[in-house]
C-alpha cells in the first residue's frame, strides 16, 4: 500500500472514531434514566462500528448489574477500560477482536477511555439528579409530618378532657341505673366506644410526642424476648411463623422500655396482619459501635407507590375499614423521631417488605 492509501486509511479511521465519539455523546445526551440498558446497547454498537474491523469486533459493556453485548465472544483478545461513578469503579467496557490474525490500533484504547469517561460521567449526573430528588421528598416528608404532629398535638390535648367526661359520667350513669338492663346496655356501648377513642387520642399523642418518655440506660435483648413471648399466641392464632434473631446477648441502649415494646408490637403486629397463612416473619437484631437495629421482615404484598409516600402519615391504612385505624406506623415514627432514630420501609427483592429502625445508642 502506497503511502496516499495508508494516510486515506488512517484519515478514514479517524473520522470513524471521531464519529463513534459524537454517537455516543448523544446517545447519552437523549438518554432516558430508566433505561441504561437500551442506552448501553446503543453505545455498544456504536463502539463496534467504530472500530476498524466492525465484522470481527464485539463489545460488552457492564455496570452494576446491567450486561450487554454485541454478539458471541470467540478470543481472549480485548482492549478494556473502567467505568467510574463518583471515583468508583462500577463497571467496565471490553472490546474483543475474534480473529487472533487481526490487530487493534494504537488510538482504539483512547477511543474506549474516552467513552469510559463519557458513560461515568453520565451516571454521575443521574446519580447526583436521583439523589437529590430523594432528599427533596425525605425534607417535604418530613415537613409535612412535623406539621401532621402540631395538628395532631392539638387535636389530642382538645379531645381528652371532653373524652374522660364522657366515659366518667357513662360510668356514673351505669351505676344509677344498672337495673335497667337495657339502658345499662347502652351505656356499655357508650363506654366501650369511648374507652376506644381514648386510646385513639394516646396513639395520637404518641405520634406528636406529647407523651412524656422515661429513657434508662438497658439491655433491650430481655425486652425484645418478652415482647415477641407475648406475640406468640397471636402468631398461632393467625398461622404465621417467626423468628427471631439476636446478634449479640447485651445490646445496650438509652431508650423508654415502654416505647421500645410498643415499637416492637406495632411492627409485628403489621407484619402478622400482612404476612400469608404459614407466612415467615423475620425479627432482627443488632448493632455496631454507635446504633442498635430492628429489623421487622415479612412476606405480606409489600407497599406500593402510594404506600411508600404515605406509610408513616397518620390515618393512612391498606386495611379494610374497622380494621385500624391508621395510626400503628405513625405512632412507630413519632416514637423513633423522639430517639433521634430513623425508620425505612422497602421492597424485598422476592415478596413482602422489611422495617427498619435505627436507634443511636
Amino acid at each position: 500500500m502506497d503511502s496516499m492509501s495508508t494516510i486515506e486509511a488512517a484519515l478514514k479511521e479517524r473520522i470513524k472514531e471521531l464519529t463513534c465519539l459524537y454517537e455516543v455523546s448523544s446517545i447519552l445526551v437523549d438518554a432516558d434514566p430508566k433505561e441504561h440498558i437500551k442506552t448501553f446497547t446503543a453505545i455498544a454498537q456504536s463502539i463496534k462500528v467504530g472500530f476498524q474491523y466492525p465484522e470481527d469486533t464485539e463489545v460488552v459493556i457492564e455496570q452494576g448489574s446491567i450486561h450487554v453485548a454485541t454478539g458471541t465472544i470467540l478470543t481472549d483478545k480485548f482492549l478494556s477500560t473502567k467505568i467510574k461513578v463518583f471515583d468508583a469503579v462500577e463497571g467496565f467496557i471490553k472490546v474483543y477482536l475474534n480473529k487472533e490474525s487481526l490487530d487493534f490500533l494504537p488510538e482504539e484504547q483512547p477511543l474506549i477511555d474516552n467513552i469510559g469517561i463519557k458513560i461515568g460521567d453520565y451516571l454521575d449526573r443521574v446519580a447526583s439528579k436521583q439523589n437529590a430528588a430523594r432528599l427533596r421528598q425525605q425534607m417535604e416528608h418530613a415537613d409535612r409530618l412535623a406539621i401532621i404532629g402540631e395538628l395532631t398535638a392539638g387535636i389530642a390535648h382538645e379531645l381528652n378532657t371532653p373524652l374522660a367526661n364522657i366515659l366518667g359520667f357513662a360510668e356514673l350513669l351505669k351505676e344509677d341505673l344498672e337495673e335497667n338492663f337495657s339502658v345499662a346496655a347502652d351505656l356499655d356501648k357508650i363506654i366501650k366506644n369511648a374507652i376506644f377513642s381514648r386510646e385513639v387520642v394516646k396513639k395520637l399523642m404518641f405520634f406528636s410526642r406529647a407523651m412524656p418518655q422515661e429513657k434508662t440506660l438497658v439491655n433491650i435483648v430481655p425486652q425484645v424476648r418478652e415482647a415477641m413471648n407475648l406475640l406468640d399466641a397471636t402468631f398461632r392464632k393467625e398461622n404465621v411463623r417467626y423468628t427471631v434473631t439476636i446478634a449479640d446477648e447485651e445490646m445496650l441502649l438509652e431508650v423508654d422500655t415502654v416505647q421500645l415494646t410498643q415499637i416492637l408490637f406495632n411492627l409485628t403486629i403489621n407484619a402478622i396482619y400482612f404476612s400469608p397463612p404459614d407466612g415467615l416473619v423475620q425479627i432482627k437484631v443488632n448493632q455496631d459501635a454507635e446504633t442498635i437495629y430492628l429489623e421487622i421482615i415479612d412476606e405480606g404484598p409489600g407497599l406500593s407507590d402510594e404506600g411508600f409516600e404515605k406509610v408513616f402519615q397518620p390515618f393512612f391504612t391498606t386495611k379494610p375499614t374497622g380494621s385500624g385505624a391508621g395510626l400503628g406506623l405513625s405512632v412507630v415514627h413519632g416514637i423513633v423521631t423522639s430517639h433521634n432514630g430513623s425508620i425505612s420501609a422497602k421492597n424485598n427483592e422476592d415478596k413482602g417488605a422489611t422495617f427498619k429502625v435505627s436507634l443511636p445508642k
